[in-house]
């Protein structure tokens, strides 16, 4: 409030920047959280409460005439003209509170520079203003609130160059590297807070590129990038490999995996960010990189991809998925396939029992 006074006065002048803080500062209530509405009713001295506003406006008038006494005015990079003075001012003192309307939301609608999205009373004259400065809000339900959960009490009208004037400490230039859709694409935007006032395409550096790219898959899960069936399956194996020997043998999980997406990934996660697609990424190869030396040479030994039955047929393993703590591996063979074995094959160093689905000679599983 200090600030809204002696900043204000700067600009608008003692007199119009005293009115507004004590208007802001007072306990009346705008009606349809029209604050030039309110000042209009207090000028007039026709609202009851216009003896007390009276005599907060002279006394702050009087504050600030002595406080700016030799002191520089504050530069302004916009001109403010009279419409606009009673929003200037209170967006000085809460410029964490200035807020646009939302496109293609309703004229109702609004988002604040703090993220908060509000709403004005229904058949409020403010609705449809695109910027305004915001002197209270509150939390509400129901038809006030334009379906955003908080409604505004209080504001005036702004406009976009004074909103940046008053709050130009919450202006910042960014780029906003996403990665959707399977590609990167990025915008440099102009925020006033959460406000963006600008956005345009540009190409993402590397650098930007990959920390989008980790960003979602820190979100989305490594699904996003599409497991293929070998990726999958060698995955799988790996994760029956840690369960039963631990170390040096990697932890696959979802969590781990993301924890060391630059250890494994970094060369796809630099193709991603340079605008490669996901469908010409296999996570397989990458897996690969996590292999323990020398002990990856017995890859093939502790979990096989295929199993010899004794009729000579080698048929594929399906091992338990990944966080599975009791799953088996599967195979699915003919019975007659079988005949010969005199015990169960095992895995992993003969720790882990394979489990036979039985087929019918038509190849449908056994009732």
């Amino acid at each position: 409030m200090a600030r809204a006074l002696l900043d204000g006065a700067a600009v608008v002048g003692d007199r119009t920047a005293a009115e507004a803080v004590a208007l802001v500062a007072g306990d009346q209530r705008a009606p349809g959280a029209d604050l030039p509405r309110l000042l209009a009713a207090l000028r007039s001295g026709k609202d009851p409460a216009s003896r007390r506003w009276a005599e907060d406006v002279r006394r702050m008038q009087a504050i600030a005439r002595q406080e700016r006494e030799g002191v520089a005015a504050p530069a302004m990079p916009a001109e403010v003209t009279a419409a606009e003075a009673v929003g200037f001012v209170v967006a000085l003192a809460f410029p964490d509170r200035i807020a646009r309307r939302v496109p293609g939301e309703g004229p109702e609608r609004y988002l604040l520079s703090s993220g908060t999205r509000a709403g004005l009373p229904a058949g409020s004259s403010l609705s449809g203003h695109e910027w305004l400065a915001v002197a209270e809000v509150s939390r509400a339900q129901g038809r006030d609130a334009a379906g955003t959960g908080a409604v505004i009490r209080s504001a005036a009208p702004l406009a976009a160059d004074t909103a940046a004037a008053a709050a130009r400490h919450l202006l910042s230039d960014a780029v906003e590297a996403r990665f959707s859709q399977g590609r990167v694409t990025a915008r440099k935007e102009r925020r006033l807070g959460a406000i963006v006032l600008s956005s345009t395409p540009v190409r993402p550096s590397a650098e930007e590129g990959r920390a989008a790219v980790a960003r979602a898959l820190e979100k989305d899960g490594l699904g996003s990038l599409g497991w293929s069936t070998a990726a999958d399956a060698l995955r799988r194996r790996l994760a029956l490999v840690r369960r039963e020997l631990g170390d040096p043998w990697p932890d696959v999980s979802e969590q781990a995996l993301l924890a060391r997406l630059e250890e494994w990934l970094a060369p796809e996660l630099q193709a991603l960010a340079g605008g490669a697609a996901t469908s010409s990424i296999d996570l397989a190869e990458p897996l690969r990189r996590l292999l323990p030396w020398p002990d990856a040479g017995r890859l093939g030994e502790l979990v096989p991809e295929r199993l010899e039955v004794p009729s000579g047929s080698w048929v594929r393993i399906d091992y338990p998925e990944v966080g599975d703590d009791g799953g088996r591996p599967v195979v699915a063979v003919k019975l007659q396939e079988c005949f010969g074995w005199d015990r169960t094959p095992r895995l992993v160093g003969g720790r882990v029992p394979v489990l036979f689905h039985l087929l019918s000679p038509a190849r449908r599983p056994w009732p």
